[in-house]
């Protein structure tokens, strides 16, 4: 799962991909979002990346990845 977060005055995004559905990263932002904490989630190479709730301006939740082979049809 693609995921794409936008924090409060900061320039840049934050992007990952984890393992986990599109509904257990929704489930982490609103009730980090609710509570005023941070949700932790686990990107696919094992690292913790925390959003601070408080200041989580946007988040785009993608669709499932996909790992392609090869380029495509040559020809």
């Amino acid at each position: 799962m693609d995921v794409e977060i936008g924090i409060q005055n900061m320039g840049r995004t934050v992007s990952f991909t984890t393992d986990k559905t599109a509904e257990e990263i929704v489930e982490a932002i609103n009730t980090a979002v609710e509570s005023g904490q941070n949700a932790n989630i686990v990107d696919s190479k094992g690292r913790h990346i925390l959003i601070p709730g408080k200041t989580l301006g946007y988040a785009i939740v993608g669709s499932e990845t996909s790992h392609p082979v090869g380029f495509g049809a040559l020809g």
